[in-house]
């Protein structure tokens, strides 16, 4: 499959994980309670405006694609699952936050850095859904293994696509989209 064919799989998924938590029941939230809690002291030790906190968005998002990419010759598993579990989490706080607040709070907590990252998302997902799918593929058929290099080695530049807008997100997360909260 072309590369194009894997960012619509990862925007696919992507969106049945913002479909499901749209469907899901409102008394859910109170199972992440105890993680609200540990976010919310995160926050606290990470605030806006210092480059450590611009440092460690970058890191987690870096490493969590990294990650993805390496385990996804495993079915696929890991991106499938960020990638739902990603957009479940967008449209679940979104959900909330709109209930609580507004949607003009929302628009202004996800836009000015959603527009690097969430492409980073599908596109470095995408990177690893190609090439989980070409490993599996050079698994079972002998005649395909000549495939994986070449698949790997154009993967592996989507990535570091991907990285580098993770970059400008992590900068504008911490520096620029506090402002709009304010």
């Amino acid at each position: 499959m072309s590369y194009r064919t894997w960012v619509l799989v990862a925007v696919g998924l992507f969106a049945a994980g913002i479909v499901v938590g749209l469907a899901m029941p409102d008394d859910t939230a109170d199972i992440f309670a105890g993680d609200l809690s540990t976010l919310e002291e995160l926050a606290r030790v990470l605030g806006p405006f210092q480059l450590s906190t611009a440092a460690f968005i970058f890191l987690k998002n870096a490493f969590a694609l990294a990650f993805s990419f390496t385990l996804s010759p495993l079915l696929c598993l890991v991106p499938i699952i960020a990638l739902t579990v990603n957009g479940w989490l967008i449209s679940f706080v979104s959900v909330a936050i709109i209930e609580q607040e507004s949607v003009g709070l929302l628009l202004a907590g996800l836009l000015p850095h959603g527009i690097f990252e969430l492409p980073a998302l599908i596109i470095g997902e995408a990177a690893a859904l190609s090439f989980g799918a070409m490993a599996i593929i050079a698994f079972v058929s002998k005649k395909r293994r000549s495939q994986l290099s070449p698949n790997l080695k154009q993967n592996i530049k989507y990535m570091a696509l991907a990285f580098a807008l993770l970059l400008p997100a992590a900068i504008i997360e911490t520096y620029i989209t506090p402002l709009f909260l304010r």
